[in-house]
This record gives structure tokens, C-alpha cells and sequence, in this order.
């Protein structure tokens, strides 16, 4: 197994999750990293990306509100959701950016209004 999300859960509208993504060596190493979530009935959509360095890019629907990061040295990205709404319930993944590796099994965030 190459990826690994958890941290998922049900939370309430204003609430915070972290997601976590564990990653063989292999992938984190020299890839820019990313987010990805699939709403039900909705395609996969990109939601953050790092490169190794840090510099960080955000869709526009979560700009300000999430925190993506990542510890080169644990081989593990994270993601921090603040001000969650609703309409952030999905599956979040991760992979590179671009996707070049299988999909894990993702992680479940169910926001509640």
C-alpha cells in the first residue's frame, strides 16, 4: 500500500478536522503532493497542492480555510480543515500532483449542517 489517508470523521458546519496522508518513501520523495476529494455523485476534484519545499496552492472553494503542509522527513502530508461547511463533505485523497500513483482508500468527511 502506497497511500494512506485517515483522519476523517463527522463534524459540525464550523468545525475542524485533520487529515493525514502517509506515503511510501518512493512517492514523497521528489513529487509535489495533493489533496483530492469526490463528492457523492461528483467527479474528483483537486483541493490543495505542496511542493517539496512548501509552496502551496488552494482551490479557490477552500482558499483560507484549509492548511496543507507536509514533514519530508515522516513521509506524511497533512491537511487542516477549518470553517468546514457542508458542502465539504466528500472522500478526501491523496496522490501526486499530477496523479501518478493508484488511489488509496480515502478518508470520509461528513460535515453536518
Amino acid at each position: 500500500v502506497q497511500l494512506v489517508e485517515s483522519g476523517g470523521g463527522l463534524v459540525q458546519a464550523g468545525g475542524s478536522l485533520r487529515l493525514s496522508c502517509a506515503a511510501s518513501r518512493s512517492i514523497f520523495s521528489s513529487n509535489i503532493m495533493a489533496w483530492y476529494r469526490q463528492a457523492p455523485g461528483k467527479q474528483r476534484e483537486f483541493v490543495a497542492h505542496i511542493t517539496r519545499s512548501g509552496i502551496t496552492t488552494y482551490a479557490d472553494s477552500v482558499k483560507g480555510r484549509f492548511t496543507i503542509s507536509r514533514d519530508n522527513a515522516k513521509n506524511t502530508m497533512y491537511l487542516q480543515m477549518n470553517s468546514l461547511k457542508p458542502e465539504d463533505t466528500a472522500v478526501y485523497y491523496c496522490n501526486t500532483h499530477p496523479v501518478a500513483f493508484g488511489w488509496g482508500q480515502g478518508t470520509q468527511v461528513t460535515v453536518s449542517s
